[in-house]
């Protein structure tokens, strides 16, 4: 179970690094649906919310309980997210969706070899 852990934890935190670097470069796309959500103000926080995701999900690895706690976070930022898209009904809530089911798994997973 930890080799999943570890794939899924690592895979998952490089792409927080890289969504949070699309928010910081101000990619047109996120910006867009930043937009459409009404996030446009808080986008540097989104940005810093994810930096710290990843890197608790890698310290997690040696230290569980940290793992545990950044994966419930992502969780609820996730959540977050799609709350966020369903509240101005547009329509982009798959990924979101899919990333806060990432974020239970790990849970499950680190709970499971920790």
């Amino acid at each position: 179970m930890f080799i999943a852990t570890l794939v899924l934890s690592i895979l998952f935190a490089l792409l927080l690094l890289f969504s949070a670097y699309g928010k910081l470069s101000r990619n047109p796309a996120l910006a867009e649906a930043m937009e459409k959500v009404g996030a446009t103000r808080i986008v540097p926080i989104l940005a810093l919310l994810e930096i710290a995701g990843a890197a608790g999900l890698i310290i997690g690895l040696f230290w569980w309980p940290l793992g545990v706690a950044a994966a419930i976070g992502t969780t609820l930022y996730f959540l977050g997210a799609v709350i966020a898209h369903l509240r101005v009904r547009e329509p982009g809530i798959a990924p979101a969706a899919v990333l806060a089911v990432v974020s239970v798994a790990i849970i499950a997973l680190r709970t499971v070899s920790a």
